[in-house]
């Protein structure tokens, strides 16, 4: 595996463009000033020991320098052992109802930036857990494979919106059963699905999709996002609602009566969430009561140090900037490596 230790030196690799820049506006100011005193061609016999050849040598040799001394500060590692170590968590699959509804907003800002914030606080109290993410509406994807990266998982988590999914609806069911299958095939290990909704499921065979799941040991928690009472479904960008083919606005209502049947069918919980707290801390708790067994995990443990073969070629460009001279060199014009046939 490679890796670098200090990889924020590597920022400093987007000053050579910058210095690219400043020289050759330099060598075009410089051409515009010689223009000035007379004809470039008549001049150039004039400046016979100039070589702007070396000159663009001499400026490259530098940039290349500094390319592969900021790299040494980087500390490019390679990998040479792999430990296997013990871990202890559980393995979670986020599903989120990304439909059109889901930008109801009973609950602020609206239920799916809610719904973010909440898997958001719980991947930050994560440590030897793994984690998964599914979106869903009338189809299901995986957005994330189960994995311990959870920076990656609150990368991939900012980008979900109903954009995501061109076909409408709630399919539960699909993203149940793709959250099943989405598991690693360790045994012993506690497996649960945080299953996040408006309850509006459009398409049928929730409970029984829960009840699979739960047959394979898999604990299925529901939550809730919205109001009984609903409100109307904005339109992104128009500041205007959705309407129905008679012109009523919609009204999307939570529906936590399906979202209990689930709960239950999937041995799990129901959380309804609304403005207060009350739901993440209700998450965290079930979260803390899963049982937790101990999973390996493959890690590189030692890296062997690559920077001094960078720095060595940094000096080397160097060098070559300090013995290339801008002019000509006399000297050498003595010698004839090559001679022209007549």
């Amino acid at each position: 595996m490679f890796r670098f230790e200090n990889s924020q030196y590597l920022y400093l690799l987007l000053l050579i463009p910058l210095f690219a820049i400043c020289h050759y506006l330099w060598t075009y100011k410089k051409r515009r000033s010689l223009k000035r005193y007379g004809d470039p061609e008549l001049l150039t016999p004039l400046m016979k020991d100039v070589s702007p050849l070396r000159r663009e040598l001499k400026f490259w040799f530098l940039q290349l320098s500094f390319l592969f001394l900021v790299i040494a500060l980087a500390r490019p590692q390679y990998g040479t052992r792999i430990d296997t170590r013990k871990r202890t968590g559980i393995e979670a699959i986020i599903a989120i109802d990304v439909s059109n509804s889901m930008l109801a907003e009973d609950v602020r800002p609206n239920r799916l930036e809610k719904a973010k914030m909440m898997v958001s606080n719980l991947v930050d109290n994560m440590t030897d857990d793994k984690i998964g993410l599914i979106v869903y509406a009338g189809q299901a994807y995986v957005q994330l494979p189960i994995t311990s990266d959870y920076v990656s998982a609150k990368m991939f988590l900012e980008t979900i919106n109903p954009s995501m999914i061109e076909m409408q609806g709630t399919d539960i069911a699909a993203a149940i059963s793709l959250a099943s299958n989405s598991f690693t095939k360790r045994e012993g290990v506690a497996k649960a699905i945080f299953l996040i909704t408006d309850g509006e499921d459009n398409e049928g065979g929730a409970e029984e999709a829960a009840k699979e799941a739960a047959d394979q040991g898999i604990h299925i928690y529901m939550l809730g996002v919205g109001t009984p009472n609903g409100a109307p479904i904005p339109i992104p960008g128009t500041g205007k609602y959705i309407i129905d083919n008679e012109g009523n606005t919609v009204i999307s209502k939570l529906n936590e009566d399906m979202c209990r049947s689930i709960a239950n069918a999937g041995n799990g919980n129901y959380i309804y969430v609304d403005n207060s707290s009350s739901a993440q801390k209700k998450l965290d708790q079930y979260v803390d009561n899963l049982g937790r067994v101990e999973m390996e995990s493959q890690i590189f443990s030692e890296y062997d140090e690559q920077f001094q073969s960078f720095l060595l070629l940094s000096l080397l460009f160097l060098l070559l900037d300090v013995l290339l001279l801008e002019r000509k060199n006399h000297v050498l014009q003595r010698f004839t490596f090559f001679t022209r046939k007549k």
